[in-house]
This record gives C-alpha cells, sequence and structure tokens, in this order.
C-alpha cells in the first residue's frame, strides 16, 4: 500500500458508512478508515444475538427501488437457489435463483420472503395498508365504515387543509375518522408527542405516495396481475404496498458483517469502540479528527471526512461553530429505541388465512410485524421473527418475537432495569389478547440510542445548520442520523454512493446527496 495514499475517515459502521467505505475502495484509490463508537456493525440495522436466537432491531427489508442498491445487496449476499425450511414446511412456492445457494448449506444467502404487516386495533387484526374488504368491515361495524367512508368523501369535495403538521397531511389523505381510528395512536406512540407538533415532512419522508385511491387500485392490480410477474423489483408499487421482499439468511446484520469483511479484505480499517469527539479544520477543510478509544485517545489525519454521526454530536465536536448553527443543532431532538425479545410456546393470536392455502399450516400468524394501535398500551410493534427468517430462531416450535417501545433516554422506561421492563411489556402483550405470560421461556432487552431522527424541536431551522456543514468543502454528511432525515436502509446507501460519486468526479456540489428520497427520481410514489 502507498504511503501517499489519501485518507477518508468515516464515522459509523451502519449501512451508510459500509457502503461509502466499499464504494471508495472499489472506485478509488482512496483508503476508508471507520470508527465506530458502539461494539457492534451495521448500526441500527444489525443483527442482535441471544441464546442461539437472533433479532432484527428494527425490522428491515431489503427492498429498493433503485436497481443499483437492488444488485449491490446481491452481490454480497446471493439469492437462494432452494426453499427454506418454513417454504418446504408449508408448500410455499417462492421464485429462486437458478444458480443460487441453498439456504440449508450456505449462511451467506438472501431469502426472498412474503411480506406481511397488519394493524391490532380493538383487539383484532386489519390489514395494512387499509383494505376495504369484508374482514375490515367486519371489524370496525357498518356504522363506523360510514363514518371513516363519508369522513373520506368530505376530504375529497373540499379544499385540502394546510399542511402544517403531521396530522394536517394525513387527514389530508385519509380523511379525519380513518386517521384517528389507525394511524394516530401509533404514530403519537412513535413519536411521543402530538401529530400536530410533528412537521408534516415526517410524512413526505415514509407514506409520502400511500393513499386510499392507492391502496384500492394496488389490490385490483394485484387480482388481475399475472401469475408469470416474478420481479421482486416491484417498481410501479408504493414502498408501503409491496408483497415481497429480500432478507438475508441469518438478519440484517449478515449482510453489513459480510460488507465489514470486504473492507478490511480490500485495504479498509474498521475500529469498533472509537468515538469520534473532535474535527479539526483549518481553511474551511478537515484535516483530522480526533478518536477515544476508551483508554486512549489519538488524532488521524485525513482527506476526506464522511459523517453518520448525530447532527448535534458532529457540531458539538467542531470549534468556532456560529452560536445561531450551535443552538439549532443542540435543539434537535432524537427518539430512542427499546425492544424485548420473547420466546413463547405460542401466540393466542390465531392463524386468519384460509382453509387450504399453504399459510394456514403456519403455528402461528405469517406476519413480519404487527403495528399495536392500541390506546391503552405502550407497545408500538410486534416482530415476528420466524416470519423474517426461519433461520433466526434456534428451535422452530417455538415463536421468536420483538416487543418494541419507543422512548427517550433517560426516561422512565429506558432506566428501568432489564428485569422490570420485561415485566411491564409481558404484561401489556396479555392485556391485548397476543400471548400469555405462562408462554414465555426466555427474554431479553436492548436499547438503542438516537434510533429515530424527530421532526420536531429546532427541525424547522435545520437548514441552517446543513448549509453551514456542507461549506466544509472535504466533509460529508450521510445516512439517517448524519443527515437528520428519516431515511430507510436503501435511501441511506444511495447517500453514500452519491458520496463516493462527488469525491470521485471532484464534485464540490453536494446537492445530489440531499436530493436522495426528495427528488423525483427517489419519490415512492413515482409513476
Amino acid at each position: 500500500m502507498s504511503e501517499n495514499k489519501k485518507i477518508a475517515v468515516i464515522a459509523g459502521a451502519g449501512p451508510a458508512g459500509l457502503t461509502a467505505a466499499l464504494e471508495l475502495l472499489r472506485t478509488t484509490d482512496i483508503k476508508p478508515i471507520i470508527f465506530e463508537a458502539e461494539d457492534f456493525i451495521g448500526g441500527i440495522s444489525r443483527t442482535a444475538r441471544h441464546n442461539g436466537n437472533r433479532m432484527d432491531i428494527g425490522g428491515h427489508r431489503f427492498f429498493s427501488k433503485n436497481d443499483d442498491v437492488m444488485n449491490w445487496w446481491q452481490n454480497i449476499l446471493p439469492l437462494q437457489g432452494a426453499p427454506s425450511k418454513d417454504d418446504i414446511e408449508i408448500g410455499r412456492k417462492v421464485t429462486l435463483e437458478k444458480d443460487g445457494p441453498d439456504p440449508e448449506s450456505s449462511d451467506r444467502v438472501m431469502l426472498r420472503r412474503s411480506r406481511l404487516s397488519r394493524i391490532l386495533y380493538t383487539r383484532k387484526l386489519f390489514d395494512y395498508p387499509v383494505s376495504l374488504n369484508a374482514s375490515t368491515i367486519k371489524g370496525l361495524g357498518l356504522w363506523r365504515m360510514f363514518k371513516i367512508g363519508m369522513s373520506y368523501l368530505k376530504i375529497r369535495v373540499t379544499p385540502a387543509r394546510k399542511e402544517k403538521s403531521l396530522e394536517d397531511f394525513m387527514i389530508n389523505r385519509f380523511g379525519v375518522e380513518l386517521y384517528r381510528t389507525f394511524f394516530r395512536d401509533y404514530t403519537e406512540k412513535l413519536w411521543g408527542v402530538p401529530c400536530n407538533k410533528i412537521s408534516p415532512e415526517w410524512g413526505g419522508q415514509r407514506i409520502k405516495g400511500l393513499s386510499i385511491s392507492k391502496t384500492v387500485a394496488h389490490a385490483l392490480k394485484q387480482i388481475f396481475a399475472s401469475k408469470k410477474d416474478s420481479s421482486i423489483g416491484q417498481k410501479g408499487t408504493e414502498t408501503s404496498l409491496i408483497g415481497e421482499f429480500l432478507y438475508p439468511k441469518l438478519g440484517p446484520g449478515e449482510l453489513w458483517e459480510t460488507v465489514a469483511e470486504e473492507i478490511k479484505k480490500l485495504g479498509g480499517e474498521i475500529h469498533l469502540n472509537t468515538a469520534v469527539t473532535k474535527v479539526n479544520r483549518e481553511a474551511n477543510k478537515v484535516t483530522g479528527v480526533t478518536v477515544d478509544h476508551g483508554n486512549f485517545t489519538e488524532t488521524v489525519p485525513c482527506d476526506y471526512f464522511l459523517s453518520t454521526m448525530p447532527v448535534k454530536d458532529l457540531v458539538n465536536a467542531m470549534e468556532n461553530v456560529p452560536a445561531e448553527v450551535s443552538r439549532i443543532a443542540n435543539g434537535l431532538v432524537y427518539r430512542d429505541f427499546m425492544t424485548v425479545g420473547l420466546l413463547l410456546d405460542k401466540l393466542e393470536i390465531k392463524n386468519p388465512a384460509k382453509q387450504g392455502t399453504p399459510e394456514s399450516k403456519l403455528k402461528f400468524v405469517a406476519d413480519n410485524w404487527i403495528y399495536v394501535q392500541e390506546s391503552d398500551v405502550k407497545l408500538g410493534r410486534i416482530q415476528i421473527f420466524n416470519n423474517w427468517s426461519p433461520y433466526l430462531v434456534a428451535d422452530n416450535s417455538k415463536v421468536w418475537i420483538g416487543l418494541e417501545y419507543f422512548v427517550n433516554e433517560g426516561d422512565n422506561m429506558w432506566n428501568s432495569s432489564d428485569k422490570e421492563f420485561i415485566e411491564f411489556a409481558t404484561d401489556e402483550l396479555e392485556k391485548i389478547h397476543v400471548a400469555k405470560k405462562s408462554s414465555v421461556r426466555d427474554s431479553v432487552v436492548f436499547r438503542v440510542k438516537k434510533a429515530y431522527p424527530a421532526y420536531f424541536g429546532t427541525y424547522g431551522e435545520f437548514n441552517t445548520v446543513r448549509d453551514y456543514l456542507i461549506q466544509t468543502e472535504n466533509m460529508f454528511l450521510m445516512g439517517r442520523n448524519g443527515m437528520h432525515k428519516y431515511n430507510n436502509m436503501d435511501h441511506s446507501m444511495l447517500t453514500a454512493m452519491e458520496t463516493v460519486k462527488c469525491i470521485r468526479e471532484g464534485n464540490a456540489d453536494k446537492s445530489a446527496i440531499w436530493n436522495v428520497n426528495t427528488e423525483e427520481d427517489y419519490h415512492e410514489g413515482k409513476k
């Protein structure tokens, strides 16, 4: 390796940081050095392990409308060439890669999975996105369905609300009654504040293309769709409506751990338990960073600095920052996350699949996750890891689930002991008739800081911070926390790819990075 090789320091070993490092090694002569403050690879897209079972922290569907991302994933982990063990058990047919590996003999393989997520409301399961079918009508009752219908018609024939908040955004698309029935309580659990206090930009990031009309149109399209159409791309489908996705056999961390191995093989470095604490600048350029290894600190010179660390932390690591920029950065809000892993004998929720279908043979419901729209519990979402991949569970006679809670670091739930929180969570699970405490065979708690950048606090002034930071010529912000933007995993990867493209081409214009998931090319509703 040449001693004159340029160095790119990357803060963070999540999807954006790892993607950038591998792309630099593949397409430039720049050496990436990653510093990760935690002791694991993948950020929130990691796979957590407990007693032989694996957990996907947050739930990650490997799906993108961008071909480069889809191909990038499959270049790391090839698509399966034989049915997985649960496909064999229930006789489910999946589209397989002719020359792909057998998941029974290879750990490094991408499975093709069916997608199902529903809403738990009034102790009943409803389709998500909401479908106007017999099951929904029966569950809600004719009177509530009438009110929902009239509420929706009202917004179609009257001028739309001015979208000053997320509440306005949702009501404009679903009507007041449907918003209150299926969206409000879950969203307020997620953010911890009323929807009328949240910027409508969050809706623009997460559900921009979703509406009742698109849901109905998608349902009709599925009825008349050709059985021969087996494309995993599903480019014409709103992201919330996709029917299939790719998934690493051993969870999302398997892919990112494989990427990390490739980075090291190609000459890059990854240092865990090492936080960037100071960013040194001269003449509008980063000259190096100071990092804390835990037992010593050092200053590492660099030619480029790529940051996925929270914007608040980045600004606080820089000197001579204008007071206004510092004020706004320190007013940015993050939502933290706790998940309880439970190994159960069974779920109490019954599988509603029609008799004779492959799914009717399942021992439990087929959902990947269930949104909990019940106002009398704090629980936000339930993941059923068996349905993400049967290989996440050591004993498939058991049900391995994750109970997800949205919290603030330092609040009562965050500060509770693991034992106390597991007791609290299992009480809630029994209260909503999902599972009995007597069915629990094992449990574990994981806490994640700054899981979700929030669209309130000083977020409305964020452009001032962004415009200041992008002026540092060789510093690039990427990823969810790095840009304070609630991106999906593929969008975070695209910000990294655009960053490397800017570096490779010597392009001082960083707008392409910030346009990811805002331009028409990235709109989920693009036709």
